[in-house]
Order: C-alpha cells, then structure tokens, then sequence
C-alpha cells in the first residue's frame, strides 16, 4: 500500500496486537509514525512516546512533541482500549470507569489535543476501533459493548462535526483477534483450547481475525486515496456481523 508519502500518522496502543501491525503498515507505506503508548515498543522505525490516556497532562505532551519532532499531525490511528469480561453485574463501579475512561476518554483526550494540528493537514484523517460488539450481542461482554458502541457514535458524530474541517473520520470494527488480550483471556480459561475453538466457531469462517487483517482495513480508512470515505463503519469481522451459516447436523 501506497499513498501516505510525507503524512505524520500516530497510532495509540501501537506496541503490541492491531496497533503495532498498523503502525508498521503505516510506515512501510511511506508514513513517518509516532505510537502512543504505555510500553515502548522494539521498532527502530518508529517514535515511541510513553503515555498514558486517562492522563491529560501526558496526552497533551505526547501530541505536541510528536507534532514538533515530526512537523504536524496527518493522521490519528484512536487504538488503544482494553478488555472486560461479565455480564451487567459482573463488573464494579470502578472497573466501569476505568474501561471507560481509556476506551472513550481516551479517544476524546488524543483526538482533542491533535484536533489543532489536524485542521492545518490537507490529509486529515482519523480512524478508531470499535469492535463487531458494538452491532450485536455477544454473551459476556456488557461492559466491553458499552464502551465499544460509545466509540461507533462517536465515530459518526466526529464525521459529521470535522466534515467542514476537512477532517475524514471513520472507525474499523473488528470481530475477534488474535491479539495479546484475546491470548491472557484463552490463559484464565479453565478449558484454553476449548476456549479457543468456541471463538474460532463463532466467527462464520472458522478462524479469528489477525492483527495485520486489521490493520489493512484502518489504513485503507487512513489513505488519502479514500478521500471520500467519511462516517464509514468498516466489519472486519469473519462474517459475525452479517453471515449466517447452518449448524451442522
């Protein structure tokens, strides 16, 4: 992929799982790229500032000093999030908070203090993950679709707030990943391996969804090439969503 010569992209939660597959694909395609991040990755192409999302102070100086080093802001890849588990009661007060907090705050705080420098870009573009939990109900995810919903309206209501800024805002929604969080979740199960192969099963074409499958979508979203997809809700799901098979036997 082609198309992001001379374009300053920042990816948060870019060191390890989607966010790291799309930072790398990002640079390949000719993106300088900064990734935001709790943990410094091991990429020597890439700029890594340690930050924290439900911190504004460390946002706000992320942001600036990659817009500084690397001469503005074209693109924000709004990654980062993190899991929970349980039905409605299953999860405190505390916990709702916190997974709020990182998973739409977190967007808010990265996207309010990159807003300026993307205004000046004729490039802009802004792409978050959601997740398929956001369109339909997966058992044991209450708080996990709570918050990924929250990220899919707020996706069309940026679009439609930064239409005139010349800002694109559209979001991924991927099915289940193989990621670091999918992989410490199958670790707790009592059953790893059946574990496994329920997700596998759920998903209609019989695998999960990798990282760089991800990543190929969000960039997609990110290349000024789209330049009019805009408000775009993008399934990168294995068919959840929309596929129906029948249950053999």
């Amino acid at each position: 992929m082609t198309g992001f010569e001379g374009i300053v992209a920042i990816v948060t939660g870019g060191s390890s799982g989607i966010g790291a597959a799309t930072a790398v694909m990002l640079h390949e395609a000719g993106a300088r790229v900064a990734v935001l991040d709790r943990m410094v990755g091991a990429d020597p192409r890439l700029s890594y500032k340690v930050c924290d999302l439900v911190d504004r102070d460390s946002v706000d100086r992320a942001v600036a000093e990659v817009a500084e080093e690397l001469g503005g802001i074209d693109v924000l890849i709004n990654n980062a999030g993190i899991g929970a588990v349980g039905d409605i009661a299953a999860n405190s007060d505390d916990e709702w908070r916190n997974v709020f907090d990182v998973n739409v705050l977190g967007i808010a705080r990265v996207t309010r203090a990159a807003l300026p420098f993307l205004k000046r870009s004729s490039r802009a573009a802004i792409v978050n993950t959601s997740s398929v939990v956001a369109k339909i109900g997966v058992p044991q995810r209450a708080l996990y679709s709570a918050t990924k919903g929250a990220v899919l309206s707020l996706t069309l209501a940026m679009a439609a707030d930064h239409l005139s800024d010349g800002i694109r805002v559209n979001a991924v929604l991927p099915g289940t990943a193989d990621t670091p969080w999918v992989s410490r979740l199958l670790a707790d199960s009592a059953d790893a391996e059946g574990a496994a192969e329920s997700l596998r099963r759920r998903q209609p074409m019989g695998r999960l969804v990798t990282a760089e499958e991800v990543a190929t979508s969000i960039v997609f979203l990110a290349n000024p090439q789209s330049m009019s997809t805009t408000g775009t809700l993008l399934l990168v799901d294995g068919g959840m969503a929309g596929v129906r098979v029948p249950v053999a036997g």
